[in-house]
Parts: C-alpha cells; sequence; structure tokens
C-alpha cells in the first residue's frame, strides 16, 4: 500500500446571523479550517485536519498551499503505515536521514507553527488510514479504550452577567453536561467584570455544576493573579489560557498565585513545548489541539507527559470533524485524560461535514468504533464550501 494522492481545501462556512457569537476575536461569522483527503494506491482513504488560525475563524491560503505543493508531494509512493516515520521526516527537513542515524532530532528551521499544523493534518490522515486499513478503530491501534464514553463539558458562555446564567443553563438542557465552560478576558475589558460574569453563572448554576473559565491568553500576569483573587471563592474547575502562551514562567507565576488549576495547551505545538510546561510547573491540565500540536502521534506524547508528571490532559477541540474525531481516539487511550470538549456555538465544521450525527447525552459523548477515525466525510458539502484560489 503507498500514498497516491494528498489533496487540501480551504474550508469556509458561513455563521448565520442568528448563531453567531462575539468575542476577543471579533464577531464570528465564519468556521474555517484546512481539511486533507490522502488517498492510497488500493483505494483508501484518510481524512485529517490543521489549523493555523486563532478561534474558529481566518486565513489558511498558506496552509493549504503548503500541504499540497510542500508537504504532499514528499509523501507520494510512501508507505502510509510509517506514521512516526513520516513526522520525523516531516520534522526534520533535509536533514531527516542524519537525524534518524543520529537518534535525536534535527528539525528544520520553521519547526513550529505552520510546519506543526501541516504534519498535525497529514499524521491524523494516516492513523485513519491504518485503521481502516486494519478494519479497527485508531484507539484499538493507540493501545485500546479505557471508556466506552467519556465525560464531556459543553464549551460557550459569551453572555453578559444578566444573562451568563440562563445561557450556560440551556447547554444543561441540550446535552445534559454536568461541566460547563464561559469565555472571560480581553472581551470583557477589566479583570472584575469578567469576575461579575462568573460570580452571576456560579449562583446561576449552583454548587454541583463544574465551571471553567478561559480567558484566551488575554490577560497580562498582573490581571490574571487579580481575576484569581476575585474568583477565589466560586470554586472553579480551571483557568484556561490566563495569559499569553509564549510567557510560560509568567503562566508558572499565575498558578503559583492561586488555588484554581491552570489549563493550557491550545497554543503550543510539540512535545519540547509541554515539557517545558511541566518542568516550569506552570499547567495543572494539558490542552493539546490535534490539528496545531502535531496531530494524534505528538498528542498522545503530550499524554504520556501529563502522566509522568501527575496532570491532566483534556485536549482542545474545538475544531472540524477530523481534529474532533482524532481528540476522541486520543482520550480514549490515554491514562490522563478525563474530559472531552464539546462546543456550543455554532459548529458545521463538525456537523455538518460528516454524515454521522455527533451529539451529547447525558453529558457523556460515545467514543467512536467505526474503522480509523470513524467518520464520513460529506464530499457534498465539501465541495460546497471549498475555497477557490
Amino acid at each position: 500500500m503507498r500514498i497516491k494522492s494528498v489533496q487540501a481545501w480551504w474550508i469556509r462556512v458561513p455563521i448565520e446571523a442568528a448563531r453567531q457569537h462575539r468575542s476577543d476575536f471579533g464577531q464570528v461569522t465564519t468556521f474555517d479550517a484546512a481539511i486533507l483527503r490522502i488517498e492510497t494506491d488500493d483505494g483508501l482513504v484518510g481524512w485529517g485536519e490543521g489549523k493555523n488560525a486563532a478561534g474558529s475563524a481566518g486565513s489558511y491560503g498558506a496552509l493549504v498551499h503548503m500541504l499540497n505543493h510542500e508537504v504532499g508531494p514528499q509523501l507520494i509512493g510512501r508507505d502510509p503505515a510509517d506514521i512516526g516515520v513520516i513526522w520525523e521526516m516531516l520534522y526534520n527537513g533535509v536533514r531527516h536521514d542524519s537525524a534518524a542515524r543520529g537518534g535525536h532530532a534535527m528539525p528544520q528551521l520553521a519547526r513550529r507553527g505552520m510546519s506543526i499544523a501541516a504534519i498535525s493534518a497529514v499524521d491524523i490522515a494516516l492513523w485513519d488510514i491504518l485503521g481502516k486499513s486494519l478494519g479497527v478503530p485508531v484507539w484499538r491501534l493507540l493501545g485500546g479504550r479505557k471508556l466506552d464514553r467519556m465525560p464531556a463539558y459543553a464549551s460557550g458562555g459569551w453572555a453578559a452577567a444578566d444573562a451568563i446564567g440562563e445561557q450556560l443553563k440551556s447547554y444543561i438542557a441540550k446535552g445534559g453536561f454536568k461541566a460547563l465552560k464561559m469565555r472571560v478576558g480581553a472581551m470583557d475589558g477589566a479583570a472584575h467584570i469578567s469576575a461579575t460574569r462568573v460570580r452571576a453563572a456560579r449562583q446561576a448554576l449552583g454548587p454541583d455544576v463544574e465551571l471553567m473559565v478561559d480567558a484566551h491568553g488575554t490577560y497580562t500576569v498582573a490581571e490574571a493573579k487579580r481575576f484569581i483573587h476575585l474568583v477565589n471563592d466560586l470554586d472553579l474547575a480551571w483557568f484556561e489560557e490566563p495569559i499569553i502562551a509564549d510567557d510560560k514562567p509568567g503562566m508558572a507565576e499565575v498558578r503559583a498565585s492561586g488555588a484554581v488549576p491552570i489549563a493550557t495547551g491550545e497554543s503550543e505545538a510539540t512535545r519540547y513545548a509541554f515539557r517545558d510546561l511541566a518542568v516550569l510547573k506552570a499547567a495543572d491540565i494539558f490542552q493539546p489541539d490535534p490539528a496545531f500540536c502535531g496531530g494524534i502521534s505528538e498528542a498522545m506524547k503530550i499524554g504520556t507527559i501529563a502522566s509522568a508528571f501527575n496532570l491532566r490532559f483534556a485536549p482542545h477541540l474545538w475544531a472540524g470533524a477530523p481534529c474532533f474525531f482524532a481528540g476522541l481516539h486520543v482520550c480514549a487511550a490515554s491514562p490522563s485524560s478525563f474530559t472531552v470538549e464539546y462546543s456550543l456555538g455554532a459548529n458545521p465544521m463538525i456537523h455538518d461535514l460528516v454524515e454521522e450525527t455527533v451529539e451529547a447525552r447525558d453529558g457523556m459523548i460515545a467514543i467512536p468504533e467505526k474503522p480509523g477515525l470513524g467518520f464520513t466525510i460529506s464530499e457534498r458539502f465539501l465541495e460546497a464550501h471549498a475555497q477557490r484560489g
């Protein structure tokens, strides 16, 4: 079995006005992703996804060009089952032979960001092919499934203080969730405004619902510490991305300033970044995004680091179907995983891009049983929303 073709598209799906929300990313009017299709010479097709933009909207032209014209040609004729070898080849670039012989990484200069996003898309698609070729779900290849359903949390929460309680309670009604996440940070301005919204949410939900907050990295260290002080009595399950991901010592300072667990990682790529977070004691919960961190292969390595440092693992899954399903398989196989992110904003890239129904019941998400990643792409939907040019 050999790789015959590689094709990527920038998929942009408009979001109807009534379902749009506003956050620090602005008004979200589209859902965008780079979707990758890899086909083998015996007709098997694997689907992957790469991410390089903030939130669910942004420009994917450069990433798609990279996949089609730089990465794709390197894959033609290769055995798709050589997943780890291909990962290292793409990561190390022209020195990949030397790195393989030497037993240590010699990565290309562009070893983060878009390069890893492209590798992520390839890696996810190759795991999909391997599972399909063997007739088993990907979680079986990753070591097995610890649960057939994973606890999930509803991810959303943009409303003002006078409406946030009802917004979050509507999530419970939709999927029986026992854990909810709301947005805070720059979208509110001052930390005390965010704290007022969180206090209103906790009062509306009562003490028995887990409540998380996400600042999208928009606070300074001082603001994040101030926010923790203001919400210290609200029993938050975690404070996500309090400050910019590039300031890991600052993240450690925030974590040390209070008792609220710190979650971070959606803006981080590769095991090396998460090693640094662990060594600096900067986080309690790792949140790699499979479509950005390096794919399924790298997400599993990051989960191992979390386990080794007695941390927990909750991948960032505000994404399209290939990334979301990849996250389900990773969570199913990872000892340190404990919850799955389920977006309650408009997400056509999960619900309309695939033929299957993706839903939460009683606050749980079923782990796929079908071979590969376990979904069927709606090629008609993909064709309708692929960007030209």
